[in-house]
Parts: C-alpha cells; sequence; structure tokens
C-alpha cells in the first residue's frame, strides 16, 4: 500500500465502516415527536447527533486510534478521527430525506479550506451522506456514503458563489462516486473548475454592478433640482 494512500479507501474497510453506520443506525433509530416529523432539519440533527455520540465505538480500535467530535459551525468537519496509520480524517456529516423533498443543494466547504486542508497528504477530507425516510416517528437510514470528497465526481458537484466559493453536492438525489479515484487528478479538476467559474462569476457581478449605477444615474438624470 502507497504510504501516501489510507488503507482505509483504497481497500474495502470504508465498506465495512458503511455497513456498521447502517446497522447501528438502525437498530438505534432515532425518535422524533409527532410534531415534529415533517421538519428535515430535526430529523437530520437527531441522527447526526446520536452518530457523533457513537461513532468512535463504530469505527473500532482497529481504525480509530483517536477521536474529536467537538467543533465550531464554522468547522470544515463535524467530527474527526485518527487512524493507526497516522491519517487525520475529518468528516461532514450531510443528512438526506429520499421522500418528501425535491431538490437538495447542501454546502460542503469552502474551496480555499479544502485547497489547504489538502496541502498535506495525511489529510482526508469525508462526506458521510446518510439517506434516510420517517416513519411514523422513527428516522430509518436506507443508504450511507462514506467516501473522501476525491472520490466525488464532478458531475454531482457544483461551486456555489460565497466568498472564495462553496462546493456543493449539487442534487442530493444523484451522487455518483468513482471508488479510488486519484487524489492528484480530482484536485486537477478542482483547479480547472474554479478557474473556469471565477471569470464567469466576475463579469455576472460587473454586470450586475453596471446596470445599477446605470438605473441610478438615469434615476439622478431625471431627478428635480
Amino acid at each position: 500500500m502507497d504510504r501516501l494512500k489510507s488503507s482505509l479507501f483504497y481497500t474495502d474497510k470504508y465498506k465495512r465502516v458503511e455497513r456498521r453506520i447502517k446497522d447501528f443506525l438502525s437498530k438505534q433509530a432515532p425518535s422524533l415527536s409527532l410534531d415534529t416529523t415533517e421538519s428535515t432539519r430535526t430529523a437530520g440533527d437527531a441522527t447526526q447527533k446520536l452518530l457523533a455520540e457513537n461513532f468512535s465505538t463504530i469505527l473500532g480500535p482497529a481504525i480509530c486510534s483517536k477521536y474529536y467530535s467537538d467543533f465550531s459551525r464554522k468547522a470544515m468537519e463535524d467530527m474527526a478521527f485518527r487512524d493507526n496509520e497516522g491519517f487525520y480524517y475529518a468528516v461532514d456529516v450531510k443528512t438526506h430525506r429520499v421522500f418528501g423533498t425535491k431538490f437538495n443543494m447542501p454546502n460542503i466547504t469552502s474551496v480555499d479550506k479544502l485547497a489547504r486542508f489538502y496541502e498535506d497528504d495525511k489529510n482526508y477530507f469525508i462526506i458521510l451522506m446518510l439517506k434516510y425516510e420517517v416513519q411514523q416517528t422513527s428516522v430509518l437510514v436506507r443508504d450511507v456514503i462514506f467516501v473522501p470528497i476525491e472520490f466525488l465526481d464532478w458531475d454531482c458537484l457544483r461551486i456555489g458563489a460565497l466568498g472564495w466559493g462553496q462546493i456543493q453536492i449539487a442534487n442530493a438525489n444523484v451522487i455518483k462516486v468513482n471508488l479510488g479515484y486519484s487524489r492528484k487528478e480530482w484536485m486537477v479538476q478542482f483547479c480547472d473548475v474554479l478557474l473556469d467559474f471565477y471569470p464567469k462569476e466576475a463579469q455576472k457581478i460587473m454586470s450586475k454592478r453596471v446596470e445599477r449605477f446605470r438605473q441610478t444615474r438615469e434615476y439622478w438624470e431625471s431627478h428635480p433640482e
């Protein structure tokens, strides 16, 4: 195994983690009150909280040597762990209700934060997607995706115009995973996407500002003294 590649994701270990997560959440399904069953935020938060409280146990000592769960809302990760190979995994939890929601475009992280984080080859930024449905008052997880961001195809990602730019999942109903994909290739594509995005976004912003003050000028030209 290449020392720069985690055996967790370049063997089938991560598949075992996906199964463990699904099995745990199946046995410990979060319960909602009757008046919150329609709230995707409440269901998602309850599932994420339950997972965070038990994630190190789900991973087990063979994978997780140290676990972290105390992060601010501005942090990239919701939880994190180190393994016995010296890799650090920042885990971003995304929950998606598969029925009753037509379209979801969740933010993942800032493009600048990811670029800086991946300057260290020992860092992995993990997307943990939990797809669930609600039956009566129980949250039932139907699918689990647990992969580094570089396994996500750019066909299912986009850049949102916020700050340096935000990587977003284009549609949480459609996730395309390229197992074992090269981080180098993905990061080169990442840069190409941004180098295409920035000039277009700059032109869009410039056009809006020019039009805004063209209209302002017209208003003042016709304004009485």
